[in-house]
């Protein structure tokens, strides 16, 4: 069997896991943009969690967090 050297493995799962990261991340910018969406077509928090049969504590989670994300981003961007 040819492995490759455990240094080299490492740094390939480490490569994929930031991949893997990054997908998330924005993978979840888009849930969260679809959910304000659905927020202004159905009027509220709570008739979104209900549409989709969750807890409107998911879905104001979900925002809330993204919220975060863009305000750390726009803070770091006009940081120097």
């Amino acid at each position: 069997m040819n492995l490759k050297p455990w240094r080299e493995r490492v740094r390939d799962e480490e490569q994929l896991l930031e991949q893997l990261n990054q997908l998330a991340s924005d993978s979840a910018t888009r849930r969260a943009e679809a959910l304000r969406q659905g927020v202004e077509e159905l009027g509220n928090v709570a008739a979104v969690a209900r549409d989709l049969g969750r807890s409107w504590n998911a879905i104001d989670k979900a925002l809330r967090k993204d919220q975060r994300k863009k305000a750390s981003t726009q803070d770091a961007s006009t940081t120097e």
